[in-house]
């Protein structure tokens, strides 16, 4: 590298990592590098460059060895969300099949707006060596390939040409991924030849700048609507989703539901939003929630949702609310704010709240209140009963609510996709705020140790002195368990906690639920399988470093999950529990699945018509 004036001779990959490592945000009065460091898997594509690159800035901007370029997403993903999405990481992967990997992983991140930066090999820009291998050769246009499949699942996307190109594309990408409303995945294809090529970049670019996420103001006619809306209200209720947390406001939503007497119901994304003994706290919402939330949520008359998506498992696919409900719905994005016929107010949702708070005059009537009050007391026995254990099979809940009952409050607890989502949702009681990560708003199995591993990582920038505890089923942990042995080997400690129920026994539920017979979801089901056997969990992960034990019930968990605490490394813990007995049974809306009009048994037909007669009270968009 060789100074000249006021420029700098770098190549475009030592460029990218030079302005990357002097990027950084303020948080709570204190400055630190945007991003974190990066998940990186070397191949050709990114070694000879980006990792001539990378070696020389290892203490600003640590490389984590990966195992699998979708676990290295699923890590990105539970760093940023463990810290609100006020810092990212980068994943690096090779040309073609290691780049492709990532598209689950940038999927997970664009549904749940978060941010994370991908620089990626691609094919010779000069096209001298073409085909190369692992080039995916399109007949009709050479300029398209694997990467341009990410285009859907980023927020920002760029095949980078030119060395300058970065001086204007760098800016754009970490625009995107600090902005509140528009957050998600940024991609950047490198191509080989242009990752070596060089440039005299002006050095005021590579400046160190400090970057601060912006807060939206909302509209103040918007305010209005709003406030003239909730004052005519009866029966008004909050749903926090995660957009709470994000935006640093869980203090304001607390204080403006106490001070105007609001019950507030949570989403699956913003569980942990308020403390589970708040008064006003009357539950989780949707088809993985809770009776009491979902009794008022199907008779408010004013719904005021705060950064929340409104997806279908928080809406039941728009029947779990009046027909007639009127919804106001504040987020930074007003791509969700308008949803469904909302009055939005599009704005930061500390700013909004406290807009709303400053102007209205309003409390909600006593009877309401007591309504949702008496609602949440039913729930919460339920729940009780639901986690004890004794004389029955062993279940999900019963093994949440030993966890529960032994965690520090300030330990994280990390699930996904397959039926844990709904029992940590409906039976995980929070002991402190932020501090539960279900990922369901892609629903996506095998992020729950990848994206503990990530959580981990950023737990140990901020509070090292807590657990990062993972719920995981059987089928998840088939998908994707590399990351126990990537948890030693970086020193994160995780507590995992394996429930083996034979398969993938919450599909094999929603199989019998809609009349069809056991099939291919349960090990022992699958025609295919002469001789079904289960795993040894317990020596597979041993084999990966973990220390491992199984127990037989939840008593015996309860010992165990104490051992882990104690150790000094990763540490399994795995446990049978029953496919079919100690599900939560209660607290569900309807979801719309598509189920076979016609078929020849009469299971199906009759489940078909018995799951379409919710169908009439489905909001139509209106």
């Amino acid at each position: 590298m060789t100074a000249i004036s006021d420029t700098i001779r770098l190549t475009t990959a030592q460029a990218i990592i030079r302005w990357l490592s002097n990027q950084f945000i303020e948080i709570d009065g204190t400055e630190m590098r945007a991003c974190g460091g990066g998940f990186g898997i070397f191949g050709h594509g990114n070694v000879t460059c980006l990792g001539e690159a990378l070696y020389g800035v290892q203490d600003a901007l640590p490389l984590y060895r990966g195992q699998n370029e979708q676990s290295m997403g699923f890590a990105a993903a539970g760093y940023t969300k463990q810290w609100l999405r006020q810092r990212f990481m980068f994943c690096t992967a090779s040309a073609g099949p290691g780049t492709s990997n990532l598209l689950t992983a940038a999927a997970l991140a664009h549904a749940n707006r978060l941010p994370m930066l991908m620089l990626c090999g691609d094919t010779f820009l000069t096209r001298l060596p073409d085909p190369v291998l692992q080039q995916m050769e399109n007949f009709d246009d050479p300029t398209f390939g694997v990467n341009d499949a990410f285009k859907p699942v980023s927020r920002y996307w760029d095949r980078i040409t030119h060395p300058a190109q970065v001086i204007q594309s760098l800016p754009a990408a970490l625009a995107t991924l600090l902005d509140p409303g528009d957050c998600g995945p940024a991609f950047l294809g490198l191509p080989q030849d242009v990752q070596g090529w060089t440039y005299d970049y002006p050095t005021v670019f590579f400046e160190k700048k400090i970057h601060r996420i912006r807060r939206i103001s909302p509209d103040a006619a918007e305010v209005a609507d709003a406030i003239a809306l909730l004052r005519a209200a009866e029966r008004p209720m909050i749903i926090a989703g995660g957009g709470v947390q994000y935006a640093r406001a869980t203090t304001e939503l607390t204080g403006f539901a106490e001070a105007h007497q609001i019950p507030v119901v949570e989403t699956i994304a913003g569980r942990a939003n308020l403390l589970n003994d708040h008064p006003l706290n009357i539950g989780p919402i949707g088809v993985t929630g809770s009776d009491s939330a979902n009794a008022i949520a199907e008779a408010a008359d004013v719904i005021l949702a705060v950064g929340t998506r409104l997806q279908d498992f928080t809406t039941g696919s728009w029947t779990a609310f009046a027909k007639d409900a009127r919804i106001i719905s504040v987020n930074a994005a007003r791509h969700d704010a308008g949803k469904h016929r909302s009055l939005p107010v599009v704005g930061d949702a500390k700013m909004a709240l406290t807009a709303l708070a400053g102007a209205l005059d309003y409390q909600t009537p006593a009877t309401w209140v007591d309504f949702a009050q008496s609602e949440r007391s039913k729930w919460n026995a339920y729940v009780a009963e639901n986690v004890a254990y004794g004389n029955r099979p062993n279940s999900y809940a019963q093994a949440i609510g030993v966890v529960n009952a032994l965690c520090d409050p300030r330990d994280r607890v990390v699930a996904a996709a397959g039926g844990l989502p709904a029992e940590v949702t409906a039976n995980w009681r929070t002991l402190r705020l932020g501090t539960v990560d279900v990922e369901f708003g892609f629903s996506c199995m095998g992020y729950e140790i990848s994206g503990a591993w990530g959580a981990r990582i950023a737990q140990v920038e901020r509070e090292a002195d807590k657990d990062t505890i993972v719920f995981i089923g059987d089928g998840s942990y088939m998908m994707l368990n590399s990351d126990i042995y990537s948890s030693v080997l970086s020193q994160k400690k995780l507590i995992i906690l394996v429930l083996d129920n034979g398969g993938f026994a919450v599909i094999n539920k929603l199989q019998n639920n809609t009349g069809n017979e056991s099939f291919n979801n349960l090990i022992a089901d699958c025609p295919t399988i002469p001789e079904p056997f289960g795993v040894d969990f317990e020596a597979h992960a041993a084999a990966q470093g973990a220390i491992s034990e199984t127990v037989s019930n939840p008593a015996e968990l309860g010992e165990a999950f104490m051992r882990a605490k104690a150790s000094d490394r990763t540490h399994v813990i795995v446990m049978k529990v029953d496919a079919y007995e100690g599900w939560t049974t209660e607290g569900h809306t309807w979801w719309e699945v598509g189920t076979p009009h016609v078929s020849a048994s009469a299971k199906v037909t009759a489940a078909h018509e018995d799951w379409e007669a919710s169908r009439a009270k489905q909001r139509k968009g209106v």
